[in-house]
């Protein structure tokens, strides 16, 4: 597969960001992605308008109110990358302190009590962090990864990942065992955690999601259903300059039905414990691509 040139800027991007962005004070460089997101922000590309076009159907807001609140959005999109770069010469322990949590016991109550733990969360806030938090608590974990383009940047973003603790398995093009491996780790009773609002194998399940139908991963209820394992809904967001964490109770595994029938009310339910926390921090929500079936 050729990479675009634009492809290799990006990774050069990531790379230099990795390398540079700790070694300059916070301030100055969180000032700078303020600019850059603004800019963006103001030329209205098509992720901005598609930004848009998410937001306002999750908050019914038009005109100068939207324009607003993607603003906010945009910016707290690049505070995710700004993020993304000092991570890794971040202290753990620092990570753990700023990190202000809601609901924490239901993952270590239930992993003390030797079931395993899905924890599923939309894309808002800094999951990355998110995922720093929960190793730094003692808890390393299992997620799935986005094939990313050129593989150089995949590879990249995956050391980052592993060197914060977590095991990175691909979406797509591995050994072709990433379902199995997640059931393991839970029958274990270890820790898998998944993006769990847009589907990116076209093979989800459809749900209503704030009056609307689209597809999630199947991924999350799946495990949930097949292992005993407790699925967790998982809502990080950005809290002034620090973080904070809601893990929602466990979604309920119906008693009756086929697995098929399980799967899908399992996966309703989550989402709609997304649609409050989105509903509750929608500038925290990066949501950029089509993801209502009617788009």
């Amino acid at each position: 597969m050729s990479v675009s040139m634009a492809d290799r800027a990006v990774a050069a991007g990531f790379t230099a960001g990795w390398k540079l962005v700790p070694l300059l004070p916070h301030k100055l460089t969180g000032r700078g992605f303020d600019l850059a997101a603004d800019r963006v922000w103001r030329g209205r590309g098509p992720s901005v308008r598609r930004l848009e076009a998410n937001l306002s159907r999750v908050t019914g807001l038009e005109g100068e109110q939207l324009r607003e609140l993607s603003r906010r959005g945009m910016r707290s999109y690049f505070r995710y990358f700004h993020e993304v770069f000092r991570l890794p010469k971040m202290p753990s322990d620092e990570i753990v302190r700023r990190t202000h949590v809601t609901g924490g016991h239901h993952i270590f109550d239930t992993l003390g009590s030797g079931r395993g733990v899905v924890l599923a969360l939309p894309h808002i806030g800094n999951w990355d962090q998110a995922g720093a938090w929960l190793t730094g608590s003692g808890h390393r974990f299992t997620t799935v990864a986005e094939r990313l383009k050129p593989e150089s940047l995949y590879r990249r973003y995956t050391a980052f990942r592993e060197g914060l603790g977590m095991e990175v398995l691909p979406l797509t093009g591995g050994e072709g065992h990433t379902i199995g491996t997640l059931a393991s780790r839970v029958r274990r009773g270890g820790v898998v955690c998944l993006p769990a609002e847009r589907d990116l194998t076209k093979n989800g399940i459809e749900v209503q999601f704030f009056g609307h139908t689209t597809k999630v991963p199947a991924g999350p209820a799946l495990l949930a259903v097949q292992t005993g394992a407790a699925l967790l809904p998982a809502l990080p967001y950005f809290h002034g300059d620090d973080w904070g964490l809601i893990i929602d109770p466990e979604i309920p595994v119906p008693v009756e039905g086929t697995r098929q029938e399980k799967v899908a009310v399992v996966a309703q339910r989550l989402v709609e414990v997304f649609e409050k926390g989105i509903a509750d921090h929608p500038e925290d929500w990066h949501m950029m691509q089509r993801l209502w079936i009617d788009q």
